[in-house]
């Protein structure tokens, strides 16, 4: 009997199932009785069952870190798994049975669960779990009845839900939206056509992308896809996928894009390909194909920036029990080892120590099981990647745009600049050289221009010898040309691409003493390739930073001054040429960092100040020029690097903590939407003045060099995030 035959015949199986009240104490037992005394190979584990059997439920990981696990095949009762003692708990029962239903964690801790149906019938009505209270309560009703539609958590903390049936074999192209603070449900924009199966991705910015489907549940298999815009409420076309797709999956990577793999292309055949969405680039093929056809699978970012695909159908008898490894960077496939049973109709969810937990579902479409397990694979945040050939540190590093990482100067002893260039190539995870410098260089900026050339301006020659030169980079050829001359001498300074497209130089010195920090700017015009004064700083200042707002203006904040550390803030304009001051800092700072975050606020975190090396943070808010403290680091940093990750966390990493302490090896990653810092892994070396990227090919980011307690270091890591 071929099982694999799409949602309509599928919900006939198990409404048949569901009556015949069948039942597999048998098999429960003989899993438990594996899990206490056997490992699956692979990184697979049995863990302890749920009480009841469970198809098409929802499992959803708490704040707390227990996993809520709600509903399925004819079931009302939710229950709790705790990780860390391996058993599960009693979460109450919902007002309405449920089964491909949607639960969505809001942003105030609580679960949202909406819709689904019985097996029998669908319903409109939704519920909110309070973990707190452990209980539930009415959430208010949906437009219609609706079951296997999509729920997305956007943004203000709003769930958008979208498509599904309507219980009467009708597709649904409505899509509603869920005001947790208000606790009501109001209509959005519909989508351009009825979608069952189909998936529903935040992508970066904040819109949300609707692949694939049914155009109901016997439907058309559709192939087109579009996004949904939050702030208007409306729909917006997408290039088309390569293959029409239902049942397929989609998941966000770590570099932004999304991988939508497998699904169902007809009534009884499954898809091995798969594809990558880039917003504004499109489709493009993933050559290697899956291990097997796959649909109704579950996918799982993992921590690693993999993607685990577990279970769902072949398209023939019975159903899958293997899985497979998709690695974003190679594009590349890779089986793993089997799960304990076959499953169609589980779920697959990312705990936070990075295990997979997979729960329920069905290995042959008439039982239902009850058992559980987990995928673990070893994955540290940093691991290390190929050396540079040569130690240095005060270098620069710069991602160009085909996603190779450019190295370029540096110094290894601290009295001399060195000319030699590097590029890491992330698919192949090798160093190549690449056209050296035409000037020895350290201290000195790298800016990549409009062009995809890379702009090198100032530093020092050696100890004594303050530079004025600055010359590009060409990829396409792989050298370095020389450009007109800065207006100055200039090192330590700042540089900040502006959206004219012109770089702004500002600050830093013109020799080794106090009295020769500089207040001057200036611009490179990169088509003329000419500099020209613009507007002085008020303050003369030296380690502070520069950083970019989406006004088009430039917050420069903190520093050395020749007459002691400040913390002072002013804003440049390009149209005016003009410097004005801005709110202060809570306190003075040299040597911190800066990054906007996603909103276009600033964050500052570290450097030094009064007393010595700081841990404290602060937000600038570009609306009301004012600064208010965050949560400080766990480690006081001076000289740290920064990166704004895919997600729009900030990893911080490195730095000197003070005497004490001295260098770290550590790294902090600070999220916006909690104003909280956590831990980010340790690297295998302490430093400072490295330099540090984010990958954009797989969403990692790379410290290359830097100055270790030993010297000058030749080592690069890669951090992967948490999702």
């Amino acid at each position: 009997m071929n099982r694999c035959i799409g949602l309509g015949r599928l919900a006939v199986l198990l409404t048949a199932f569901v009556l015949a009240g069948c039942s597999d104490d048998t098999t429960t037992q003989a899993w438990e009785a594996q899990a206490q005394h056997e490992t699956l190979a692979q990184g697979w584990t049995p863990t302890v069952s749920m009480s009841l059997q469970r198809m098409d439920h929802t499992a959803t990981v708490l704040r707390s870190g227990l996993v809520l696990v709600v509903g399925g095949q004819s079931s009302s009762s939710a229950e709790l798994y705790d990780v860390k003692n391996a058993r599960w708990l009693s979460a109450g029962s919902l007002s309405a049975a449920r089964r491909r239903h949607t639960a969505t964690l809001l942003g105030n801790g609580k679960v949202l669960v909406a819709g689904g149906d019985s097996g029998v019938s669908a319903t409109g009505t939704a519920e909110l779990y309070d973990p707190s209270m452990g209980g539930w309560t009415a959430a208010g009703s949906l437009d219609s009845l609706r079951s296997g539609h999509t729920a997305t958590l956007i943004q203000g903390g709003k769930v958008l839900v979208v498509g599904g049936e309507n219980g009467a074999g009708a597709g649904l192209a409505t899509a509603q939206v869920f005001d947790p603070v208000a606790g009501t449900w109001s209509t959005t924009g519909s989508m351009s056509k009825p979608r069952v199966g189909h998936t529903a991705t935040l992508i970066p910015g904040g819109k949300v992308l609707v692949t694939g489907g049914r155009q109901g549940p016997r439907g058309a298999f559709l192939r087109d896809a579009e996004v949904y815009e939050p702030g208007t409420g409306q729909w917006s076309p997408v290039a088309m996928m390569v293959s029409a797709r239902s049942g397929h999956s989609a998941t966000l990577l770590l570099s932004g894009k999304v991988l939508v793999a497998g699904g169902f292309v007809d009534e009884l055949s499954a898809s091995r390909s798969a594809e990558l969405f880039e917003l504004g680039a499109g489709w493009s093929p993933v050559a290697q194909l899956m291990p097997e056809d796959r649909a109704q699978h579950t996918a799982t970012l993992l921590h690693s920036g993999e993607v685990l695909v577990s279970g769902g159908t072949d398209g023939n008898d019975p159903y899958l029990q293997s899985a497979a490894l998709f690695d974003p960077v190679m594009r590349r496939w890779s089986p793993v080892g089997a799960m304990g049973a076959s499953r169609l109709g589980h779920t697959a969810t990312l705990l936070q120590q990075g295990e997979v937990l997979v729960t329920g579902g069905s290995p042959d479409g008439v039982q239902r099981s009850s058992t559980a397990e987990r995928f673990a694979v070893p994955t540290p945040p940093w691991r290390a990647t190929a050396s540079l050939g040569a130690s240095r540190y005060h270098h620069s590093v710069t991602v160009l745009e085909s996603g190779r990482v450019l190295v370029a100067g540096g110094t290894a002893t601290g009295s001399s600049g060195v000319t030699g260039s590097e590029l890491y190539d992330e698919s192949l995870s090798t160093w190549s050289s690449t056209g050296g410098l035409n000037t020895a260089r350290f201290l000195h900026t790298a800016t990549r221009l409009p062009s995809g050339k890379v702009l090198a301006a100032g530093g020092q020659g050696s100890g004594s010898l303050f530079l004025s030169s600055a010359e590009v980079y060409d990829p396409a050829r792989g050298v370095w040309e020389g450009t007109g001359g800065m207006t100055g001498v200039r090192s330590r300074h700042t540089a900040t691409l502006l959206a004219s497209g012109q770089v702004l130089l500002t600050g830093g010195r013109s020799a080794p003493s106090f009295g020769s920090i500089l207040s001057s700017a200036e611009l490179f015009d990169p088509p003329s390739g000419t500099w020209r004064i613009t507007g002085a700083m008020n303050t003369r200042r030296v380690n502070h930073t520069a950083t970019p707002l989406s006004s088009g203006k430039v917050l420069v904040a903190g520093g050395t001054t020749p007459s002691g550390d400040t913390a002072s803030a002013e804003l440049y304009d390009l149209h005016t040429g003009q410097w004005t001051p801005t709110g202060p800092m809570a306190g003075t700072r040299y040597g911190h960092i800066a990054v906007v975050l996603p909103g276009g606020k600033v964050l500052v975190a570290g450097g030094w100040g009064l007393g010595g090396a700081l841990a404290s943070a602060e937000v600038y808010d570009p609306a009301t020029e004012t600064w208010s403290s965050v949560a400080p680091m766990a480690s006081s940093r001076y000289a740290a690097m920064a990166v704004v990750l895919a997600s729009g966390r900030v990893l911080v990493l490195g730095g000197d903590a003070g005497a004490a302490t001295g260098l770290l090896a550590t790294a902090e990653v600070f999220d916006p939407g909690t104003g909280l810092w956590t831990s980010g892994g340790a690297m295998s070396s302490a430093l400072v003045n490295a330099a540090a990227v984010r990958l954009t090919s797989s969403g990692r980011a790379m410290v290359a060099g830097g100055l270790g307690s030993s010297g000058a270091l030749s080592s690069a890591e890669l951090y992967t995030p948490a999702p």
